[in-house]
């Protein structure tokens, strides 16, 4: 984990094979059964997302590279590129707030029932699956299970009901300890919504939360809504109508810093671990740390004086590589806006 995101062909680098264009596709179609029997049509052909993101030197590296990954795997540019940010509780209970790291969604649509999920977490196991609302689902990689099972509720919803082309990668890997889940859910479910949606209309956020909840119940809604509706320097308190009440939350407007502090090794050992680190924290100069989701984990989010920061990751890493232990990993952490459409 480092303080950079994730890297991106060079400014340039030409696809693996050329794509397709032709019309914006239209919005999702009435609820219904799907049809039967083979569809005539496979890939809706797209226009490609605005000014050709794979290959645009100024655009962020994330989003350049999961554009430039759809089209390599699928083999046509998307209709929509996604970002959504990762997101984390605060100290005080029933706040929540987004990251400045963000997972990015590509999606094409499709209209014979298919859906194509790639991934450069899982480089092996991108698979073409069919779009079956209802009954058992078929069988899929270990890692494809929850995002068919989005696209599913999507389908039943009327989002996407003749299959999609979708890709999406995150800028922090799992040892970062930020949940991965809800920001991917959210990535995913923008991402289609978007593509079969009229154009120039905003996707429904507070109706895909809805289907979130309903479709995922085992995610953390608080962290979902707070990555569909986050403000940038300001918490949120989801549960205080339908995008719920925002508060002022900006370290950095305070002269302070937050960042998110990771113990590596053992899972056994990460528990006292993570206990010893933030107690050298503190001692630093810390002002508070607490775990970012609803249990504790191998990261802490730590509060501190923007001018006691190399005073207390010194005094982590000394007492870490003191005792001959692999030394915690700090990420810093902006107060981000929520999920946006890269253009």
């Amino acid at each position: 984990m480092t303080g950079t995101r994730a890297g991106s062909p060079p400014a340039g680098s030409p696809p693996t094979g050329s794509a397709p264009t032709g019309s914006t596709p239209t919005g999702p179609t009435p609820l219904g059964p799907l049809p039967v029997g083979p569809v005539p049509v496979g890939p809706v052909p797209v226009a490609p997302v605005p000014a050709d993101l794979a290959r645009r030197a100024t655009a962020d590296p994330l989003f350049r590279l999961v554009a430039y990954a759809l089209e390599a795997a699928h083999g046509r540019p998307p209709a929509a590129v996604w970002s959504a940010p990762y997101a984390f509780h605060l100290g005080s209970p029933g706040l929540v707030a987004a990251a400045g790291w963000p997972v990015a969604a590509a999606a094409a649509p499709r209209t014979d029932g298919l859906v194509r999920l790639s991934s450069l977490g899982h480089p092996a196991d991108s698979c073409d699956l069919p779009l079956t609302p209802d009954g058992p689902s078929p069988a899929a990689p270990a890692w494809a299970v929850r995002p068919y099972a989005l696209l599913r509720a999507l389908a039943r919803a009327g989002y996407g009901r003749g299959g999609s082309d979708l890709h999406f990668q995150g800028s922090l890997t799992e040892a970062a300890g930020l949940a991965t889940a809800e920001p991917a859910d959210c990535a995913m479910a923008l991402a289609v919504a978007d593509v079969h949606t009229p154009a120039g209309t905003e996707p429904d956020r507070d109706g895909l939360a809805r289907l979130l909840a309903r479709a995922l119940p085992d995610g953390d809604d608080a962290l979902r809504r707070a990555v569909l509706f986050a403000r940038p320097g300001q918490a949120l308190q989801p549960d205080t109508g339908e995008e719920g009440r925002h508060v002022d939350f900006d370290p950095a407007a305070s002269g302070r810093r937050l960042v998110l502090l990771a113990v590596r090794g053992e899972p056994a050992d990460r528990a006292a671990e993570l206990a010893r680190a933030v107690a050298r924290a503190r001692r630093a100069g810390a002002l508070s740390a607490w775990p970012p989701g609803r249990r504790p984990g191998r990261s802490v989010l730590v509060l501190l004086p923007a001018s006691r920061l190399t005073a207390v990751r010194a005094a982590v890493a000394e007492d870490f590589r003191g005792r001959g232990r692999p030394v915690p990993r700090f990420l810093n952490i902006t107060v981000a806006g929520a999920a946006r459409r890269e253009e």
